[in-house]
This record gives C-alpha cells, structure tokens and sequence, in this order.
C-alpha cells in the first residue's frame, strides 16, 4: 500500500484537480445526509401528536419547530410537499457532485498510468542490449501492458480511500455520535473485528496475483513464439506441441485466476453480512434505549440512524474492495518497479565529452567480455585506422558478433578499453559516440511503418530527395517506386510486407541517410537468392567507399579486399593478415575457407 501511495506523487501537477474532487466529494457527502435528514422532521410531526419543544436546542429540534410552525399555518400536506421537493432537490445535487467527482477522478487516474507507461518506456530504451537477452519479451510485454492495467483499478482505489470514502466515515460517523453518542460508542466496539477478517482475505491475495502475472507474460511469450515461428511449426507439424505448451500455461493461469476471484468476491458478501449483524444488534440495542427511556431520541430519529448507518456500510465496502483491489496491484508493482529500479549497466559519465568526428582509429586494447561467469572475449588488441576496413572471421561461436556490439558500446568491456581517437569510448557522449557509427545488421529490422520512415529512422529533418538518394546508393529506389504507394507503402509487421532482399536494402540505405564515419556491418547474403544477393553486395559495397569498416565476413569477396583479416578463436585473436597472407599460412583460416564457413 505504502508504494502504491507513493506513485500518487504523480498527481502533484493536478493538484487544483485534487483540490476539486474533494470538494465535490464533500458536498455530495453532505447533500447525502441532507436529503434523508430533512425528513426526520416531518416524521416527528405525521407520528406524534405532542407540539415540539419551542426552547429546544439543537439544529434537529430548530428545524422541528420551524417546520411545526409551517404546518400549522399551512397543513401538514403543505410541509409534506414542500420537504419532498426539498430532499428532490437535495438528492439531485448530491448525485450532481457525485458525477463531477468521479468526472475529475477518472482523468487523475489516467494521469498516472500515462506516466507510468511513459516511464516504464523509456526505462525499457535506456537498458543496454544485455538486458532483452536475459529477459523473457512476453514478460516484459505484459508489464507493460497488463501490469499497467491491474495498476488501474488500484490507483483510483487508493484515491478513493484516502479522499472520498473516509471523509463520507468521518462525516457520517460525527452525525451518529451527534444523534446518540451512547449507541455510536457500543457500535464502535463491533467495527473493528470486521475490518481484521477483510483485512486477512486481501492480504491473501497478493501472491496469486503475483503469480496470475508472470503466467500471462509467459503466454504472451509463447503466443509471440508462435507468431513469429509458424512457417517452421507448420513445417515440423508441431502444432500439437505448441498447443500443449499453450494449454499448459493456459490451465494454470485459469486454476490462479478462479482463486484469486473466490478471494477477491468474498470481501464485499463478508462485509455486507457484518453490516446487516450489526444492523440487528443496534435496533435490538437502540430499541431497548427507547423502551425504557434511557435516551431522548425518537422513532423517527432512531430510523434515520439507522439510515446513517446504511450510507456508511457503503464507504466500509469500497474501503474493502479496494483494499483487496491495493493487494493485487501490489503484486503487480512488484513487477513493474522491478523493471523501473533495475540497474543500468551502461552509464554515461557526468562530465562525458560531447564528440562530432571521427580522425584517426579505433583501438581495442587487450578488451575482455563476459556473461557473468562465462568468459566471451580475451585479449583481444586490434587497431582499425580511419578509412580501413577490417574484416572479423571464425566459426559460429567465436565472438565476432559480441566483440563488434562492444564498439558501439551496446554493452561494456569487462577489462581492458576501447579507445576513439587515442580516449576511451566511456568518456564520450553516448548518443555522439553512437553518431559517429551506422550498424547494418545480419537480420535486417523494420518497423510497421512507411519505408520512407524506415530509412529517416534516427535522422530526422531529411528532406524527400536526400532519401531518395540513399536508395539509389543502396539499390532500393526502383523497387520502392514500383511500389503502388511508393516511399509510403507500409513495410509490414518486421518488414513482412518486402522480400529478404529489399528488406537488406532499405536497412543499408537507412546506413546510407545517415551517413555516418564509421560502418560496422554484418554481411547477411548467404540467405538470399541470386539475384538479391547480387544487388545487396552491390549496396554493400556503395554502402563502404569512404568509411572505415569493420566486417562480420560471410562473403570471401568482401573478405579479399580487406585491409585487414581477424580470424577469431573460442573469444581469442587466432590469426590475422590479409587475405593472401592468411593463405599462405596454411592456417584455420584457410581451413575456414575451404569448408566454406567464409563465403
């Protein structure tokens, strides 16, 4: 509960907001109690016969005698009617507050999850790559997502206990003591061992709820699974196999699901139940102090007590709902403060160095990875001057991919440095750093976008012809314009919506846009047919003139006009030269070259 109030700070920029809810909820509090009260008197003078006292005290016996004098002078009819218009009014009202309040709570309640979502998002895009590769997508996807909404329901339940509900108690409750401070008192003595049985059913909730969580992100894993794998589910006929592993996670989220709703709807019958208990032992208890005379109320006054103590139920039943409500939430803050306190590995120094070009080299001195305790990377010392290509090779396995994401620095050396122009990368800007380098990937990335949008991805403020530019260099332009809709025609889910190869040369013509110093590529040929292959290396090769380069090599061609080859090893530095000296070794590298694991 204490977190969940604390994610209520979001609201400090609505405080007017907040300021108005709770006027609204008193005045509906208060218009609530006037509209039953006025009756009372009227009551009094339709069932006894006795004039009032004209020396009374009290607002009750004031409003009695006014209300007796009217009658007098006009007929009991008259009061009657004039009291019915004045509680219509009086209840119209209240509902009119009612409706204002919940009018501006609604908009609070949404300012906070749009926080949270933002939050959560932008946490998500600061987290270095090493985070997505220990975390499970359709987990993170649900809290994102189905965590924010269970936190629906709680946010506007703590509101609501600290706001409306308790100030309708304190009310409510300062009226009974009013009328009959004796009877208050003896039901006071009651409330609290109700709140304690409540109180035990919502604390029962929150670890199913926890559980009920990572059951649905693990489903929405598998349901991503699937989607995205259904070719090869189809091909291997495991439909069956999917569908087990589905209904699996299925049936337990259900059996979660049904004992945390038998829980949660047992709060509210158990609180009414309680209610209507003490609802007897007060008319058997305020009955007695009629009878005998032990108190100066009247049947009429008795009955709106009883009246008073019904409006009350209400405030005690939300108060338990959302309590229950808080319990489940609080399962799921637990996931989503897991995602927003977690330690970013790759930290930008305070006083980093803003940097806007790139002059001289890149030197990896002596640099180290690991995954925890698994060692990646060791020893490896390689310097690529400007306007050099280097070429990485080895079997599947050896770090190439791993020790060329160290460069951009998607995740940090475990030992030894990095250096750009003689500084260790660590003392630049990320986002300069990062500037200065375009990373054409194996698997090429598109968004559900237009492909237009797909190439100015990053950029910004590229104008139409620049665009179009980059997909010539990236043989793109003929295809894209083939396209009915051309630069706007939508790429699809992943891209789905283009061929292997056009997708390749939208992502080198992204590279192309943005121009960049630095070109660290990863060469994905060897899965497209002929004639993509021939207009992709073609890109490739546009796409490198003028650039230093660093190569994840598939192509024996690329490998051949290399500056430099760097053959790696189980993480070490194996072999290196060019292509023709590597040959003559007679080494792993021309071994690799023979078993064509280098194309």
């Amino acid at each position: 509960m204490k977190r969940l109030i604390k994610y209520t700070a979001y609201l400090a920029e609505y405080r007017s907001q907040v300021l108005l809810y709770f006027m609204f909820s008193l005045l509906g509090i208060l218009f609530a109690l006037f509209s039953f009260g006025m009756l009372v008197p009227v009551l009094q003078l339709l069932f006894t016969d006795s004039k009032p006292n004209p020396g009374a005290a009290g607002l009750l016996a004031k409003v009695t005698n006014y209300i007796y004098d009217f009658s007098v002078a006009h007929g009991k009819m008259t009061a009657l009617s004039y009291t019915a218009i004045v509680v219509v009014i009086a209840t119209t009202l209240k509902n009119l507050f009612v409706y204002l309040s919940a009018y501006i709570l609604n908009p609070l309640r949404n300012a906070i999850l749009r926080r949270l979502r933002n939050d959560l998002f932008t946490k998500t895009l600061s987290l270095p790559i090493g985070f997505f590769t220990e975390e499970r997508k359709g987990d993170l996807m649900s809290r994102m997502t189905n965590d924010i909404n269970e936190l629906e329901t709680s946010i506007l339940s703590v509101l609501e206990i600290f706001i409306r509900d308790p100030l309708a108690i304190i009310i409510t409750l300062a009226t009974m003591i009013y009328i009959s401070p004796q009877l208050t008192l003896f039901l006071l003595l009651f409330l609290p061992f109700a709140g304690l049985v409540i109180g035990k059913i919502g604390k029962s909730l929150k670890r199913p709820s926890n559980l009920a969580q990572q059951y649905l992100g693990t489903i929405l894993g598998i349901i991503d699974e699937t989607l995205v794998g259904m070719r090869v589910i189809k091909a291997f006929n495991a439909e069956k196999h999917q569908y087990l592993r589905f209904m699996e996670v299925n049936n337990t989220l259900f059996r979660v699901r049904n004992k945390i709703a038998a829980r949660k709807e047992l709060g509210s019958p158990l609180s009414e139940t309680m209610g209507i208990i003490v609802v007897c032992i007060i008319l058997l208890y305020g009955g007695n102090l009629i009878f005998s005379g032990h108190t100066a109320m009247t049947g009429p006054v008795f009955i709106w007590y009883i009246s008073l103590f019904y409006q009350i139920i209400t405030p005690f039943k939300n108060i338990s709902s959302a309590y229950n409500n808080a319990q489940k939430g609080a399962a799921a803050l637990d996931r989503i403060e897991h995602l927003l306190t977690v330690e970013n590995s790759l930290k930008e120094l305070p006083d980093a160095k803003p940097v806007t070009e790139f002059n001289t080299a890149i030197e990896l001195r002596n640099v180290q990875f690991a995954y925890g305790d698994k060692k990646i990377l060791g020893g490896i010392d390689i310097l690529v001057p400007k306007g050099k290509t280097v070429a990485l090779v080895g079997a599947s396995g050896a770090g190439k991919s791993t020790l060329v994401d160290l460069i951009p620095r998607f995740h940090d050396v475990t030992g030894g440095e990095i250096l750009l122009d003689g500084i260790n990368i660590k003392e630049y800007k990320l986002s300069d750093l990062r500037r200065l380098m375009g990373v054409v990937g194996q698997d090429p990335v598109l968004f559900n976008d237009t492909i237009y949008n797909n190439i100015t991805l990053g950029t910004g403020g590229a104008t139409q012809e620049q665009v179009e530019d980059a997909a010539r260099i990236a043989n793109a332009h003929n295809f894209i314009t083939q396209k009915s809709e051309g630069y706007q025609t939508v790429a699809g889910d992943r891209g789905s919506r283009l061929s292997g190869g056009e997708r390749q040369r939208v992502t080198i013509a992204r590279a192309v846009l943005k121009n960049p110093p630095i070109l660290i590529l990863d060469e994905a040929t060897s899965s497209l047919d002929t004639e993509s292959e021939r207009m992709v290396q073609d890109a490739i090769n546009n796409l490198m003139k003028n650039r230093t380069c660093i190569v994840i090599a598939h192509r024996l061609s690329t490998v051949q006009h290399a500056d430099e080859i760097i053959v790696l090893d189980k993480g070490q530095v194996a072999e290196r030269g060019t292509h023709f000296e590597l040959i003559k070794l007679d080494g792993l590298y021309k071994k690799l070259v023979e078993l064509q694991q280098v194309k």
